[in-house]
């Protein structure tokens, strides 16, 4: 085992199936250290350095790499919340009521949003006249739940008191 043609072909297929392996994978960049780290100790095993040198600098590289590359996959991990994906990433958007949405529970009327038609109902049951625009707070199967853009939600169903019309949303 101690061959250093064994360990050539050894580094080399270790380096290509790390980096095969982060190419078929999503991900935080977890193999690409180990594929450079078998890539440098390829390197060195055709120019005829030792086994254990070899070694070594496989493991520095690959630490170094995975120092290197964790920083970077964990902004990149918080920089996509996994509530934007799909319909959901409308949540918060602006649309513009094309056919009005009556009044009356999971009524629905068409809003325009992003190029788009989308069937949508009023969060609290009250009427919304064409042209207005709401903002999508939340999607139900194929529907937008949506409300007046620039005004907070009244709690509905409580005692709580009503949010004055003139409230802003951020």
């Amino acid at each position: 085992m101690d061959s250093p043609e064994l360990w050539r072909w050894v580094w080399l297929a270790l380096s290509a199936g790390a980096a095969v392996g982060e190419m078929a994978t999503a991900g935080a960049f977890f193999l690409l250290p180990f594929a450079l780290g078998g890539a440098a100790a390829a390197i060195l095993a055709f120019a005829g350095v030792g086994v254990a040198i070899e070694w070594l600098v496989f493991v520095v590289v690959s630490v170094a790499g995975v120092l290197a590359t964790r920083p970077l996959a964990r902004r990149l991990d918080t920089a996509s919340p996994v509530e934007g994906i799909g319909a959901r990433r409308w949540i918060g958007q602006t649309a513009t009521v094309l056919e009005a949405i009556p009044a009356g529970a999971h009524e629905t009327g068409v809003v325009r949003l992003g190029g788009q038609r989308w069937r949508a109902e009023s969060l609290d049951g009250a009427a919304v006249g064409p042209g207005s625009s709401v903002k999508v707070v939340d999607v139900v199967g194929t529907r937008l739940v949506v409300w007046p853009a620039g005004q907070l939600p009244r709690p509905t169903g409580t005692s709580a008191p009503s949010i004055p019309d003139d409230a802003t949303l951020d």
